[in-house]
């Protein structure tokens, strides 16, 4: 881009400027600092020169005093450019220092989005109900008469749990104790799901320990409950309503120290809590943090429990967990261990903050979204292999404006979701969910009813055979009915001689 300065064009100073910039963009990133130049640099260069010379022309009497003041500024800097030598100077650390913090802080912010805002969640269908329904089950070794002797801080813990709800939501408990001396069945899974392993410990100073734990199998465990379930011992009131999740917590009591699958307090499986309490109040984990090994209250698992029940509930997951597209698995980034929440393992306190919150509503709605497309995809995909004939189209035709009338109802009510989602209007968006689930199964059943229509006209036979006569019809008659003659024709009786 040449450009000769005319006193006609007022606008000529500023495109030489505009031409100024250009070049010294690229000459920062494309010239300056490398071994070995490129040929367009070397004509950048003279360009310069040329430039530099038309600015000169620039300081005359007969040119505005606006565009002498913008010429004078752009030689100052041109003359502080030094682009292309190859002296180093304080202005290359600038820039390496500057793309230096830009790039932390492009990670800090996608990390933050990954973490914090819009974080992983476990792989599996997490519905919404207007009622949680906490099943408490205490189990402890010996008989305990009443509920309040128990040393577990009830009010804390369902206040905790409460706190895990939406506001649309409401929250029931029941409190049930149960000792092993006294249920023989119970207390078989209990000493069939309790393992003892040899786990090493990694110390502050670089060196190794062996520990021995003893925990729970929740493999095991979940297996032997389940049984019990089965039998009806277990099972609540509530297991088969729509509106009303019933959330089974184990709660076992124990002196020894004892956790669940070797490293956790709380173990959430697909249809139950596992929660381990023990006597130690200060016991060494295998973390470490700042130095320290953290120690962990075995006497007050209540932090784990809820961060338990949340991915039981919603999917939550510990926030040092998030999903990897490149390696297509989950990896670990600790320094996003923080917070007093639940998620944060490597800190104390369980209050969820409103991030967590909008994630647990996200998660229900994301389950909603997905389950309701997959059920009118899978409605429509019937619908396209249906064979049609001419006989089947009145049949199909009065059924024509119900069926798109549903249909356009769950796309109005995906759009709505959205919108609502969108807007972080959660609690609205809830009180839709239900009704996108009725309106996605009337459209599945609507389909399922047009499809049956259908299949009886399918099946029906034709009274009438249509037979197409040609040159070659006569003769094939004729040869068909000569080899049923022969055939058919009855043999001649031979005379039996004796």
């Amino acid at each position: 881009m040449y450009i000769s300065i005319s006193q006609k064009d007022h606008q000529a100073i500023d495109i030489l400027l505009a031409e100024i910039d250009i070049y010294e963009l690229f000459a920062f990133k494309h010239c300056k600092g490398r071994k070995v130049k490129l040929a367009l640099c070397e004509e950048l260069e003279e360009r310069m020169r040329d430039l530099k010379n038309e600015l000169q022309s620039l300081e005359g009497d007969e040119y505005d005093e606006s565009h002498k003041r913008k010429a004078i500024e752009a030689l100052k800097r041109m003359e502080n450019w030094n682009l292309f030598s190859d002296t180093h100077e304080d202005f290359q650390n600038y820039t390496i220092a500057r793309d230096t913090f830009l790039a932390h802080l492009g990670a800090t912010l996608w990390g933050s989005l990954r973490h914090i805002i819009s974080p992983s969640i476990a792989d599996g269908a997490f519905h919404y109900y207007e009622k949680i329904f906490f099943q408490l089950y205490f189990i402890t070794q010996e008989k305990i008469r009443n509920i309040r002797q128990l040393p577990v801080d009830l009010n804390a813990l369902m206040d905790g749990l409460s706190s895990l709800l939406l506001p649309s939501q409401k929250a029931m408990f029941n409190q049930k104790l149960m000792a092993l001396s006294e249920d023989s069945a119970l207390a078989m899974g209990f000493s069939v799901a309790r393992r003892a392993a040899a786990v090493p410990l990694l110390l502050v100073n670089g060196t190794y320990r062996k520990t021995v734990r003893s925990y729970l199998d929740s493999v095991i465990l979940q297996n032997q409950l389940q049984r019990l379930n089965d039998h009806g011992s277990l099972k609540g009131s509530h297991a088969h309503s729509r509106s009303t999740l019933e959330v089974p917590i184990f709660w076992f009591l124990h002196g020894e120290p004892l956790l669940v699958d070797k490293h956790y307090q709380a173990k959430a499986l697909s249809d139950m809590v596992i929660v381990v309490q023990s006597e130690p109040s200060s016991w060494e984990s295998h973390l470490q943090c700042n130095g320290r090994s953290l120690l962990w209250d075995l006497r007050r698992p209540i932090k784990a429990a809820l961060a338990a029940v949340s991915e039981h509930l919603a999917g939550l997951l510990p926030l040092h967990l998030v999903y990897s597209h490149a390696h297509e698995t989950a990896i670990e980034d600790w320094i996003w261990s923080v917070g007093c929440n639940p998620f944060s393992i490597t800190s104390q306190g369980w209050q969820l903050s409103q991030f967590q919150s909008d994630t647990i509503a996200r998660s229900y709605i994301i389950t909603a979204l997905e389950e309701s497309t997959q059920l009118v995809n899978s409605a429509i995909r019937c619908l396209a292999v249906e064979r049609t004939s001419e006989k089947t189209f009145r049949i199909f035709h009065s059924e024509e404006r119900e069926l798109i009338n549903k249909y356009n109802y769950v796309v109005s009510l995906w759009r709505r979701i959205s919108t609502m989602t969108g807007e972080l209007r959660y609690v609205d968006a809830m009180r839709l969910l239900y009704t996108l689930e009725d309106a996605s199964k009337g459209f599945a059943d609507k389909v399922n009813a047009t499809i049956a229509l259908l299949h009886p006209i399918h099946c029906t036979r034709e009274r009438n055979v249509h037979v197409v006569f040609d040159m070659t019809t006569i003769p094939a008659f004729l040869i068909v009915l000569g080899v049923l003659y022969i055939v058919l024709k009855p043999s001649r009786p031979k005379p039996k001689i004796n």
